[in-house]
């Protein structure tokens, strides 16, 4: 008999594309919610029929068809910046659940095609709407599904732990440079740098990043109420 829960079961089956359309904060809690009887099977348009059925033959239980009000499915989709208009507000470096975007604050920001799940979620926190999702003219793997999950589970780690900095001042550890970034001393009241970043290096609080997560929040609310409106 497998060790897997059924949670990790179901999990297994989901393209991993995080990209929340079914109402769930990543694949993982749309796993856990299917598992506990709380959510129907049919409601993962990146999985499309074939991921329902994969369900349904999981689960014993009849497919359904796909819940229209999650959105359609549809070819692979790679989100692309038009650097020419990008103010480096890394607003969408944020909002990436795979952190697939690299740039500098007032940089530019470029999307990494191999990492994009084309989950979307980058375009809506946008202020100058330079994002567009274009086709990738490729097929989203079961090794693509596995990295993606490994580059989400990471994330949310890094987020869920205390910030490293605040952390080494309550060591008692000088943290006035920064080996990570390898650059010299932080300067507190800069917001340019410039230094190259993907999410995995926001880990300064600022009341400005409070700002930004706030209106990453309000973003991501208002881009599932338009597609819960159709």
């Amino acid at each position: 008999m497998s060790d897997l829960s059924l949670a990790d079961r179901i999990d297994a089956l989901l393209p991993q594309t995080q990209c929340t359309k079914c109402g769930y904060d990543g694949c993982r809690p749309y796993a856990q919610a299917i598992a506990d009887g709380e959510a129907p099977i049919n409601r993962c348009p990146p999985g499309g029929d074939a991921g329902i059925q994969a369900l349904a033959g999981l689960l014993r239980t009849p497919p359904l068809p796909l819940d229209g009000t999650r959105g359609e499915h549809g070819p692979l989709l790679l989100a692309v910046i038009d650097e020419e208009h990008c103010i480096g507000c890394t607003l969408c470096i944020r909002a990436c659940p795979v952190d697939a975007i690299v740039g500098a604050n007032k940089r530019m920001h470029t999307v990494l095609d191999d990492w994009c799940t084309g989950c979307d979620l980058c375009v809506a926190p946008c202020p100058v709407d330079c994002i567009a999702m274009v086709p990738a003219r490729r097929e989203w793997t079961q090794a693509d599904a596995e990295a993606a999950r490994a580059r989400h589970d990471d994330r949310q780690a890094r987020l869920a732990a205390p910030p490293r900095h605040a952390a080494a001042a309550a060591a008692g550890i000088d943290a006035s440079y920064d080996d990570t970034l390898g650059s010299g001393p932080i300067d507190a009241g800069r917001s340019d740098a410039g230094t190259a970043t993907t999410g995995a290096n926001t880990d300064v609080d600022t009341d400005a990043d409070a700002h930004k997560r706030a209106a990453i929040a309000s973003a991501l609310e208002r881009a599932r109420a338009r597609r819960a409106r159709g």
